[in-house]
């Protein structure tokens, strides 16, 4: 598979992805029985996973995005910038940050501070993925689709440089 100037192989599928999500929804949906819950999306990347997700939850949801981005290519930057903050009281609600991708932990670190800010009743953060090998944060993930080795990946809503997000499995740098 290729992604403008860089090739890719298959790291998992579209089956395997929705088996997970199905898991982390009901698990969410038993945590949550009884309340409301606000779904921030963190864009770009994690679009297709909040959406194929909140089909899996069965609660009321309120659904909202916010913009970070850190990325560069295929690496990230360092630095953490708020592109598109949201407007949405969250004050005395249940929050659930969905992030596509945990790598050094600096984006859902800014993130959640800005999120305390606003006094929700509680926080919680769900992943699509992580790389333990290269994350540096002490926030608990509490739901999180699965770890990955410090490897580029696109597809599932993650992008090389704004292309790939449209495929429906996870791709890996073929290197």
């Amino acid at each position: 598979m290729k992604v403008k100037d860089k090739h890719f192989k298959v790291y998992l599928d579209e089956e395997k992805i929705q088996s997970r999500l199905k898991e982390i929804g009901k698990q969410i949906t038993e945590d949550y029985q009884g309340q409301e819950l606000v779904v921030v999306g963190i864009l770009n990347g994690a679009f297709m996973f909040l959406a194929d997700l909140c089909r899996y939850v069965d609660l009321p949801l309120e659904i909202s995005f916010a913009k970070y981005s850190s990325y560069k290519g295929t690496s990230s930057t360092g630095k953490v910038a708020e592109l598109i903050g949201f407007d949405e009281s969250i004050k005395d609600k249940n929050v659930l940050i969905v992030e596509d991708i945990i790598d050094t932990g600096n984006t859902i670190k800014k993130l959640s501070e800005d999120v305390a800010k606003k006094g929700p009743a509680s926080v919680k953060i769900a992943a699509l993925l992580l790389k333990p090998e290269v994350y540096k944060g002490s926030i608990e993930i509490d739901y999180l689709g699965l770890k990955i080795d410090n490897k580029f990946v696109v597809g599932y809503g993650l992008d090389y440089d704004g292309f790939g997000r449209n495929l429906k499995g996870l791709y890996v740098l073929d290197e």
